[in-house]
């Protein structure tokens, strides 16, 4: 049978904690009454994290586990067990044990409450200062240029309709911006409920600094895929006719000045100004065109929607 929910658990590095995490689950899920699935996707573990996860397939063949041949990142490993996932609804958690699977049943009383998304936010994080205050201007950044309201887009600790995660694509490190990334797939009813973060028991932090300069170019990133995939000309055409424009007004000034003051233009650094401006606007209008092109190749191919309802059905509908 379809189960009610699957968990999807990226894992690297995390031998010790896998069985306590486990049973945790195990006891919360048949508790509620939960036909479940669990996911661990083995993100290129150093340690003997496979063989326990070998060992606890063995014992519960709910508890799946897919091994990927390197480290490739929290996102790819998110989106192998998306790909997995059967679950009408599905919820992920780190395997530290910091995220608490006694909070699955609140997820998941607000998804079928109506909401598509529900992220966990940390409100009281078990983590040293060095680590908790980049976090919170880091999520402050984000909340204010995405315009989503949440307070923790990095919490492990999220729960999904399935449709939402079968829509969103995972690369690189996007997986910090999944809110977002389905907000601009249509999933709007996203909210967020405050969740226990326990102290690390087990192993080290995975946590550096070059993760938050990472993070704000992988927000780069996502913002423009989302506000302007489909329409880059309205990218960089904008800037590329302003910077046109600044360089044409530029350039006439000065051509006045020698023409009708006879003024010289050899010592005028404004005129390497003018000249540079004008080629920076023909590139970016450029690029925008290229990039119009390359869309309209890509939806000959791939549909620029998704329906998620239609009537009449089209196995009834006649010609």
């Amino acid at each position: 049978m379809r189960p009610d929910l699957s968990i999807v658990v990226p894992v690297y590095d995390e031998a010790a904690s896998l069985p306590e995490l486990a049973e945790e689950i195990r006891a919360v899920c048949e508790a509620h009454g939960y036909r479940f699935e669990v996911w661990f996707v083995d993100d290129g573990s150093r340690d003997n994290s496979w063989e326990v996860i070998e060992r606890i397939h063995a014992e519960d063949p709910r508890f799946a586990g897919v091994r990927l041949r390197r480290n490739y990142g929290k996102s790819a490993a998110l989106a192998v067990g998306f790909e997995r996932a059967q679950g009408r609804y599905v919820v992920t958690l780190d395997a530290d044990l910091q995220d608490d699977p006694a909070e699955i049943p609140g997820l998941i009383d607000l998804l079928e409450s109506g909401y598509d998304l529900v992220s966990g936010w940390k409100k009281k994080r078990q983590d040293p200062p060095g680590k908790t205050i980049p976090s919170r201007f880091f999520n402050f950044v984000t909340r204010k240029l995405s315009g989503i309201p949440l307070h923790d887009f990095n919490c492990g600790l999220k729960a999904y309709r399935q449709e939402v995660v079968k829509a969103v694509r995972l690369y690189g490190e996007l997986h910090r911006y999944i809110p977002l990334l389905a907000y601009w797939e249509g999933f709007t009813r996203i909210t967020e409920k405050p969740v226990r973060h326990r102290p690390r028991k087990y192993g080290r932090t995975k946590f550096g600094l070059e993760r938050f300069i990472r993070g704000f170019l992988d927000l780069i990133t996502v913002l423009f895929l989302t506000r302007f995939m489909s329409r880059p000309m309205h990218f960089f055409g904008t800037f590329g006719v302003l910077a046109f424009l600044a360089g044409f007004v530029i350039s006439l000034w000065l051509s006045l000045e020698k023409l009708v003051w006879n003024q010289p233009l050899t010592n005028r650094p404004l005129l390497l100004l003018g000249v540079l401006m004008i080629l920076v606007g023909v590139q970016m209008f450029t690029t925008g065109l290229l990039g119009e092109l390359i869309i309209r190749e890509r939806m000959e191919r791939l549909p620029a929607y998704q329906v998620v309802a239609e009537y009449p059905p089209e196995s009834v509908r006649t010609v």
